[in-house]
């Protein structure tokens, strides 16, 4: 489970409301009951109605969560519903809104790559990023997961992974000895190389790579190195990796990636969420 602190939550009121509702408070609506309705404009991943709930109740709405993070929505699908005065509904409408349209779009465009990598190969992973947009990392893998993804990476600790970049620092040594340090230094941890080519690939799986992560790898270029691996005694994992999305998915799958990398999802179109406020009767 992915936790939000309540303070990011407070953030996201002080945003928007921090100084006040300067219409509601001149109109002198803030003391009358109302009621808001978060709905499914069209199908989605609903993701961050957890947030947004608490968002409203940090307000002082009293709030029913009706579709929860990784539910899938179809049109007019109840997402949640709160009650409350007019300057309570008000104060936390578009931030809560906001929230969950972003964060469904990102939910709904994973779910997107995973169906269709599974129509080809149903234990394939697809693994998200960290170049997530700055900032919103907690909230984008919280995302991730709703849309039944992993993490490729939360940030640069969580894992040793040896990029081109690194290598022009040790010119010297070749894939063996880069692979012999890293598993001295790193003893516990799978070791993963991004390399740029089918021979560089197959010169850090020969070297004992764990993991090969295909740069911008063409799917044919994939099934030559899926092909070339089946003669080894340790046979690393196959990550492709650059350009991956909803519409070449599948052909990775097929080519023998045992995981697909992406950053694509972050890049998404919110889900339109469709907000009523009435009268309360």
């Amino acid at each position: 489970m992915v936790y939000v602190p309540d303070a990011d939550i407070d953030r996201l009121i002080a945003e928007d409301s921090g100084f006040g509702d300067l219409t509601t408070t001149a109109l002198g609506i803030g003391g009358e009951p109302g009621v808001m309705r978060f709905a499914a404009r069209h199908a989605m991943v609903a993701c961050a109605t957890e947030e947004a709930a608490r968002l409203l109740a940090r307000l002082g709405a009293r709030v029913e969560l009706i579709t929860r993070s990784g539910q899938a929505a179809e049109p007019g699908t109840p997402l949640l519903t709160a009650s409350g005065p007019a300057a309570t509904l008000h104060a936390g409408w578009k931030a809560a809104q906001t929230l969950v349209e972003w964060a469904s779009g990102i939910s709904t465009a994973v779910r997107a790559i995973v169906d269709a990598a599974r129509e080809k190969r149903p234990d394939i992973v697809i693994a998200c990023t960290r170049k997530a947009v700055p900032l919103t990392r907690l909230l984008s893998i919280k995302a991730v997961h709703s849309g039944g993804g992993v993490m490729h990476r939360t940030g640069l600790s969580d894992t040793v992974l040896l990029f081109p970049e690194h290598r022009a620092f040790l010119p010297r040594l070749d894939p063996a000895a880069l692979i012999s340090r890293l598993r001295a230094a790193a003893p516990e941890r799978t070791l993963a190389v991004e390399v740029n080519d089918v021979e560089t690939a197959l010169a850090y799986a020969q070297a004992g790579a764990d993991i090969l992560q295909l740069e911008k790898f063409p799917p044919d270029s994939v099934t030559r190195v899926a092909a070339a691996l089946g003669s080894l005694p340790h046979r690393p994992l196959i990550v492709a990796a650059g350009g991956v999305s909803a519409t070449n998915a599948a052909a990775y799958a097929a080519a023998g990636a045992d995981v697909l990398a992406t950053s694509a999802p972050y890049s998404a179109p919110p889900r339109d969420v469709q907000v009523t406020i009435t009268l309360a009767s």
